[in-house]
């Protein structure tokens, strides 16, 4: 875990789209922190899994970058961003004038200050029982059909007013998207996340 909260390391960052979720459709700066220990099999950015292969950036420098965009959502993602402290780095955004969102597994104890979290709970390694009722989101990621019961397990835990978005695994969404279809018009309190910025070709 990286205690040094006025850097961070970053495999990426760039200004987009975000793809999935409740907020989908948004213009959004990402920060993509490396390290990662939760190990899911069909993770499509593994090569962030390994922190010390990625520079340290400093909080002032991500901040200053983010700036550079009319955008005001900053969505800090990973690997698993919640290795790392995250107070110094949203505390500044916050100070810019920008909301935080993550995107956490919630396999690690939260830091920082977020406007919105999205947990998506793998089960490679489950969130901490203390982030599922904190979580504005539920988004479970639909690789076969035990997920299903996977994701109504974790959304049980969540607090009210939590939104609840199944989403296929994306080398399987031929299979999987009419088994979310079909599981969602029977279970309405669910919705759909699509991972948009595949289809549209963008990060």
């Amino acid at each position: 875990m990286n205690n040094i909260a006025t850097s961070l390391p970053v495999m990426e960052s760039f200004y987009t789209l975000q793809g999935e979720g409740f907020h989908q459709g948004k213009a959004a700066f990402f920060i993509r922190l490396g390290g990662c220990d939760v190990g899911c099999v069909w993770c499509d950015v593994k090569e962030s899994w390994d922190a010390g292969k990625h520079p340290q950036r400093e909080v002032s420098a991500l901040v200053a970058a983010a700036k550079e965009h009319p955008g005001r959502i900053v969505v800090i993602t990973g690997g698993e961003p919640l290795m790392h402290d995250c107070s110094e780095l949203t505390r500044e955004l916050h100070r810019a004038g920008f909301a935080t969102h993550i995107e956490t597994s919630g396999a690690w104890p939260l830091s920082g200050e977020w406007d919105w979290i999205c947990l998506s709970p793998k089960k490679f390694k489950a969130p901490l029982p203390e982030i599922v009722p904190l979580a504005n989101e539920l988004k479970v990621v639909i690789y076969n059909k035990t997920d299903f019961s996977w994701a109504e397990e974790w959304a049980a835990r969540t607090a009210a007013g939590c939104r609840l978005f199944l989403q296929p695994e994306w080398s399987k969404s031929a299979t999987i998207t009419p088994l979310i279809i079909e599981y969602i018009k029977e279970n309405p309190q669910w919705e759909f996340s699509l991972q948009l910025h595949k289809y549209i070709h963008v990060p």
